[in-house]
């Protein structure tokens, strides 16, 4: 199984509070962001990893290289900032056949739980598979995704982005597992008029709608989306209280 990592943005709200405006390589806790993804890739024995690069694209290319811990890298360009879905679409023929595990290169997650995700998504034989957080703090799922499920066999009815009012405290996150054949609803999936391109829960509410199984898995014990000064604070918050990222 491939990984593919989403790492085009610019981080452009976090340009005032940072000298470097590509937010991937922001250094939190002696590393950058970008690495943490790569990590949990390497770690969950990811065949290879894919990263989509845009904004200063040489900065990771040299920073990371072609090879990581052991796992081949390929790099693929996203030469227009048009959204995570669209980085999925150029990095389509790159992926190939294979089913493949998604991490975004903004995000950190406290004990993170990939290789066990991979596991429950081969072993159920599941079309797809989201990584979900416990969050406290419901706000916070404002920033990304909410989900309506049985609480039982946890399979996905309905992915709300960015919710007004959450009604339960799980928290969806960019880090999920899909068969290939997701690439087949990129184009039946919808442009978010308030952003202007196609947006990963819509995307995965396409195959839902379509009958496809899809679920979610605990994949972390804390989690940050990091896109603004106040999520690194947020983020050393959170690390002060699990000590250290793993």
């Amino acid at each position: 199984m491939k990984a593919l990592v989403l790492a085009a943005g610019r981080g452009s709200r976090l340009e005032s509070g940072i000298e470097q405006p590509n937010k991937c390589m922001l250094r939190l806790f002696g590393k950058p962001l970008l690495q943490y993804s790569l990590e949990n890739a390497s770690h969950a024995g990811a065949s290879e990893i894919v990263i989509v690069v845009g904004f200063q694209a040489e900065d990771v290319i040299n920073g990371f290289g072609i090879d990581f811990e052991g796992t081949r890298i390929q790099y693929v360009i996203q030469d227009e900032p048009r959204g995570l879905v669209h980085g999925m679409e150029v990095a389509a023929p790159a992926i190939g056949g294979e089913d493949f595990m998604l991490l975004l290169a903004d995000e950190i997650l406290w004990h993170p739980h990939h290789a066990d995700m991979v596991k429950s998504f081969e072993e159920k034989r599941l079309f797809g598979i989201c990584g979900v957080v416990n969050e406290t703090k419901r706000e916070e799922i404002q920033k990304t995704y909410a989900l309506i499920q049985d609480e039982t066999s946890h399979r996905i009815h309905r992915l709300i982005e960015k919710p007004r009012r959450p009604q339960s405290n799980v928290r969806g996150t960019g880090n999920c597992i899909f068969r290939r054949e997701i690439f087949d609803y990129i184009e039946f999936t919808p442009i978010n008029q308030s952003r202007g391109e196609k947006e990963l829960p819509d995307l995965i509410q396409c195959a839902i709608d379509d009958g496809e199984d899809v679920r979610s898995f605990n994949i972390g014990d804390g989690y940050v989306n990091i896109n603004t000064p106040a999520d690194i604070e947020i983020a050393e918050r959170e690390n002060a209280r699990h000590f250290s990222p793993e």
